[in-house]
């Protein structure tokens, strides 16, 4: 399997593991936090961040989002 397999596997496992951190912290279901994701754009950034993002705590990396989702409102 090529390197690059890997990494889009690893993003893909990344951006998964987001939604179902934000799912729970919602209390909202998988496809309600996919929609919030889609609407806002969050899954192009957290792919394109990945390098930085996967390094960090699940909780940081939830208040990451919610000021994404906060910026991208104004």
């Amino acid at each position: 399997m090529s390197m690059e397999r890997n990494k889009t596997d690893d993003i893909a496992y990344f951006i998964a593991f987001c939604i179902e951190t934000y799912k729970n912290a919602h209390n909202i279901s998988g496809a309600e936090a996919s929609a919030v994701f889609s609407n806002h754009g969050i899954m192009e950034y957290l792919s394109e961040n990945y390098d930085v993002l996967h390094t960090q705590s699940p909780s940081w990396i939830l208040a990451e989002i919610e000021d994404f989702i906060k910026a991208d409102k104004k």
